[in-house]
C-alpha cells in the first residue's frame, strides 16, 4: 500500500472536506452484498451508492444515502441507431419515473455501439431520438447522463470497440443541439484519458455540459492511486474550480483490499 493508502476499515478515512460529493459504483464491487456495501460508503462519508435497482433504494435512504445514477438501458443500445429508439425510450421513461419518484437526481443513456453507421448520421440520429424523451425528463426534473466510452481498450469492462460516442466532444455536441439543460455529459475521466487525455483543460471547456464524473486508474482501470497515471487531487481541485454541484462516483475496479482501495480514493478525491 501506498503513502498515500487510507486507514484501516475498522478506522476509515471519513470525507469531510464537502466540496467534492462523492458516490461509489456498486458493479465494481461486486462481489460484495449492495448492504454490506452501502454501509461501508456511509462511515467513509460517501453520500451515494449508484447503478443499484430501486429495491435496494429504501435501504440506501435508511442509511441516508442516495442512489446518483440510474440505469435504464444497458450499453450496447443506444440512441446512434433508431431501431433503438422504441426500446430504449420505453426504458428511460420508466426509470425517469422511478428516479423521480425516490427524490434521486440522474438517469444514465448512451450512444449504442458503432456498427458501420457515419458519424454524421448517428449523431443526428443521438439528436433525434433524445430528443423524444428529454421533454419527460424536464417534466419529471431528472438529468439524463450521456456517457462517452473509450473504444481503444479491447479488455471486457476496460473498453467498448465500437462505441458509438468515444469523444467528449461528440456528447457535448448532442447536448448542445438537444438544447436542454436535462440532457448532460457523463464525464468518465478514465475514459476521455485513454481516448484524449487533456483532462483539466476538457474539464474547464466543457464543464457546463457535464452532469456526472466518473474516476478510474489508467492503465488497467483500478485503483487511482500513485501506481497510475491520472493526478485525481488536481482534477477535483480543477471540478472544484467549476462550482460544479453533481456528484463524482468511484468506478475503479480494485486488485488489492476492496474497501481499503475505496478508502484511499476517498481520501484522494476529498480536496
Amino acid at each position: 500500500m501506498t503513502n498515500t493508502a487510507a486507514e484501516s476499515n475498522d478506522d476509515p478515512y471519513v470525507a469531510h472536506n464537502g466540496r467534492i460529493k462523492q458516490s461509489v459504483v456498486q458493479w465494481c464491487f461486486k462481489t460484495m452484498p449492495v448492504e454490506e456495501l452501502a454501509r461501508h460508503a456511509a462511515r467513509m462519508g460517501i453520500l451515494s451508492v449508484e447503478v443499484v435497482g430501486p429495491e435496494h433504494w429504501p435501504m440506501l435512504k435508511k442509511l441516508n444515502l442516495t442512489c446518483s445514477l440510474s440505469v435504464g438501458h444497458s450499453f450496447d443500445k443506444g440512441f446512434a441507431h433508431q431501431e433503438e429508439f422504441t426500446e430504449c425510450i420505453d426504458k428511460l421513461r420508466t426509470i425517469i419515473d422511478i428516479t423521480a419518484d425516490a427524490g434521486f437526481p440522474n438517469v444514465i443513456t448512451f450512444s449504442g455501439f458503432r456498427r458501420g453507421i457515419d458519424e454524421a448520421e448517428g449523431r443526428n440520429n443521438m439528436v433525434e431520438g433524445l430528443k423524444q424523451i428529454v421533454g419527460h425528463a424536464e417534466k419529471r426534473k431528472v438529468t439524463l447522463c450521456l456517457e462517452m466510452l473509450n473504444s481503444r481498450v479491447d479488455i471486457e469492462m476496460k473498453g467498448h470497440p465500437d462505441y458509438f460516442c468515444d469523444t467528449i466532444e461528440s456528447a457535448v455536441e448532442v447536448c448542445e443541439r438537444v438544447g436542454s439543460e436535462r440532457l448532460k455529459v457523463l464525464f468518465d475521466i478514465y475514459h476521455v484519458q485513454i481516448m484524449q487525455g487533456d483532462i483539466i483543460t476538457r474539464i474547464k471547456k466543457f464543464h457546463p455540459y457535464i452532469g456526472h464524473y466518473h474516476t478510474a486508474g489508467n492503465p488497467g482501470r483500478e485503483e487511482i492511486d500513485d501506481t497510475q497515471e491520472i493526478q485525481y487531487a488536481p482534477i477535483m481541485q480543477a471540478i472544484v474550480e467549476t462550482k460544479y454541484q453533481g456528484y463524482v462516483g468511484q468506478e475503479f475496479i480494485p486488485r488489492r483490499d476492496p474497501m481499503a482501495s475505496l478508502n484511499q480514493a476517498v481520501k484522494i478525491c476529498d480536496v
